[in-house]
């Protein structure tokens, strides 16, 4: 029987080192790997690479590294949360590349489907295809955009088993269903991790085959980004 299974974060971040690229799973504060941020701000690595959606809020998420100054750069595409992500990239401390968020996704997908590049009319005309090559199909102008190439990727799942198979829950499943399986090491924390064979097939998101290391993860605090409430 196939076991990825480890005994926490510290065990599955084994050989992440200073100037790797790691994509982290997530969108706004859902469904982020919490312990294994946790982990890589414990183990002091720098000049990381972060490619995410969003860059965390300034005491959580991500902003834990930003606060380090593990980061140095960052590739995302909703970053409007955090007031120390806006400070260094203002003053040049945090190089900063900003990506259309579908495009962000496509740029993962890719990865993990062994794409080398697609083309995608998004940005086109704009600051987003200087540097490229551009394309006319279909009486519309295009993009070329390449595969991300990552060292890591470490995604945060509702249930998983020992095998790798993952379950997301709501809106968890944007990005980190598209990371999985895109880097050379997957690790996958869950909130409920169960013997191989006790999912049901049907309701896999993510076979086993795209993960190579998953542990229990512990104490999520599941912030909220914006709490919206209606007036009684």
């Amino acid at each position: 029987m196939i076991n990825k299974k480890v005994q926490n974060a510290e065990e599955a971040l084994q050989g992440v080192k200073d100037s790797m690229t790691i994509m982290l799973g997530g969108f706004g504060l859902c469904g982020i790997p919490e312990n294994s941020i946790a982990e890589l701000v414990k183990k002091g690595t720098t000049n990381l690479t972060c490619i995410s959606n969003n860059a965390g809020v300034d005491d959580f998420g991500l902003g834990l590294l930003l606060q380090k100054k593990q980061i140095k750069k960052m590739i995302s595409s909703y970053v409007g949360e955090n007031a120390e992500f806006e400070r260094q990239m203002l003053s040049g401390e945090l190089e900063v590349e900003l990506t259309p968020q579908g495009t962000l996704a496509e740029k993962c997908r890719a990865a993990q489907a062994g794409i080398p590049a697609f083309y995608t009319p998004a940005g086109f005309g704009t600051e987003v295809a200087e540097g490229k090559e551009s394309r006319e199909w279909n009486g519309k102008m295009h993009i070329l955009e390449e595969a991300y190439k990552a060292d890591f990727a470490i995604v945060k799942a509702w249930k998983g088993d020992e095998a790798g198979n993952l379950i997301f829950k709501g809106t968890a499943r944007n990005f980190n269903s598209c990371m999985a399986g895109a880097a050379t090491i997957t690790v996958a924390e869950v909130e409920e991790l169960v013997p191989a064979g006790e999912l049901d097939p049907n309701e896999i998101h993510i076979p086993g085959i795209f993960v190579k290391r998953i542990f229990q993860g512990e104490q999520y605090e599941k912030r909220i980004e914006q709490r919206t409430v209606r007036k009684k």
